[in-house]
């Protein structure tokens, strides 16, 4: 028996408007732009991917899952996602080598200190 991760699901007040927003952000193809939902994929045939779906009501408490993205210059993407309409969020971290940030939903995901050569 075998498993293959197809994707993530993100509630969503907005399902298009946040899968749009992240498919900008990570420069991903759009595979399902359905009312019900909407998904986003690294490729069009690869995953994992990324399922928008609506949920009522707003979010009121901390994700209990997030994203973490590896980035090759982590001061240039946090500025890169801040002009793009991300945001800084305070989970409690204090000082670390990452940022955390929030999507125009207030999701929360991290942008981890830039690999080091070699």
């Amino acid at each position: 028996m075998g498993l293959e991760w197809e994707q993530v699901i993100v509630d969503a007040a907005d399902p298009a408007a946040l899968g749009r927003w992240w498919a900008e952000a990570l420069g991903w193809a759009v595979v399902d732009d359905s009312p019900e939902e909407y998904e986003i994929r690294p490729e069009p045939d690869r995953l994992p991917g990324l399922l928008f779906v609506p949920v009522p009501g707003a979010r009121t408490v901390k994700n209990r899952l997030h994203l973490d993205f590896r980035p090759d210059d982590q001061e240039a993407e946090v500025a890169r996602l801040l002009s793009h309409g991300a945001r800084h969020a305070d989970v409690g971290q204090g000082e670390q080598p990452w940022v955390v940030l929030a999507d125009p939903e207030g999701n929360e995901f991290c942008v981890l200190s830039s690999r080091r050569p070699g």
